[in-house]
């Protein structure tokens, strides 16, 4: 009896999410031009030459993609940016600019988050981390980068000294007339599922109300919509859609929202390649796009990774969203 009391929900869920993946997506349109991709610390570091940025100029140039969202960090746990990191931005942010007129270079900086006094990771509620970690943001816009795009996870839903750190850098940003934008963490799927991080100290999911504090203070919001633990192609599309709908109903009309994409194929428990395509999260965008704001002009997709990502992968993107 208790495998049955278990088994309706779960069912109920997939067939929800199935359903959710099901229709037609054509009335998304395409590409509005709002697109991102994530770039490895390689760009900057000194190993990627002059044959490494043609090959990207040949992925980028034709599609949506208007962000280079590019490792430049990781942050030191005081929030500090060690600057011998990116010896190469110089060269990286002149020749995109000069080869994909329009794209910009964004500064991905991150690290952990500590949620326990004497956990390596960054310390949020020290007033002084946040101020180093606004410090960077000035650090990056002064050597050249078009934007800050801050990654810092696993974080909590409610979090309010997150919330203080990109009020801070918003105001950096503002004054450089750069671009702030902030990699997130999905919506709860089902009311307050968000607690079950509390229970598990594992925060995967945000509220949306949280999620909406954090999309009206920067200029684009990232949602990593992967690492979801389904099983098939058409459960996680479903989710997709599911996420995107979310997003879209407390996201700002000024604010980009950005579905991030699965361009990687490590298997683990919460990611299966063989569900989780650049495919099914196209379509299940669109779809959520479709249903939800399909005249939403401040809507696109990033690929998450370019040393992972795949021809497949980068194809699948063009015919599906990106290709102009």
């Amino acid at each position: 009896m208790t495998a049955v009391v278990v088994l309706v929900p779960v069912v109920a869920v997939a067939i929800a999410l199935r359903l959710e993946y099901a229709g037609d997506p054509g009335a998304a349109g395409r590409t509005r031009g709002h697109d991102a991709v994530w770039l490895g610390h390689a760009w900057v570091d000194g190993r990627h030459d002059a044959a490494d940025l043609e090959a990207l100029r040949v992925q980028v140039q034709g599609t949506g993609i208007r962000d280079l969202y590019v490792h430049t960090g990781p942050l030191e746990q005081n929030g500090s940016l060690d600057p011998k990191l990116y010896p190469g931005s110089a060269w990286l942010i002149r020749e995109v600019h000069r080869v994909l007129p329009g794209v910009r270079v964004q500064a991905w900086l991150g690290n952990v988050i500590a949620h326990h006094d004497g956990d390596d990771g960054l310390h949020l509620p020290d007033e002084a981390t946040r101020a180093r970690i606004q410090a960077s943001g000035q650090q990056v816009l002064a050597a050249g980068f078009d934007g800050v795009h801050l990654d810092l996870e696993p974080n909590y839903s409610g979090d309010k000294d997150f919330l203080d750190i990109l009020d801070r850098l918003r105001a950096t940003t503002s004054a450089h007339g750069a671009a702030l934008s902030v990699a997130t963490h999905q919506i709860d799927p089902l009311p307050g599922l968000h607690h079950a991080g509390l229970f598990f100290g594992n925060p995967k999911w945000w509220s949306q109300k949280y999620f909406a504090e954090v999309a009206r203070r920067v200029d684009q919001v990232a949602v990593m919509a992967y690492d979801s633990a389904m099983p098939l192609e058409s459960l996680f599309g479903g989710y997709l859609a599911q996420q995107t709908a979310l997003a879209l109903e407390v996201t700002p009309a000024g604010t980009d929202l950005i579905m991030g994409l699965p361009g990687y194929h490590t298997s683990t428990s919460g990611h299966h390649p063989s569900a989780e395509t650049v495919t099914a999260a196209v379509r299940g965008a669109r779809l959520g796009l479709a249903r939800h704001g399909k005249d939403r002009e401040a809507f696109g997709m990033a690929l998450y990774v370019d040393f992972a990502a795949t021809p497949g992968d980068w194809a699948a993107y063009r015919s599906g969203w990106g290709g102009r």
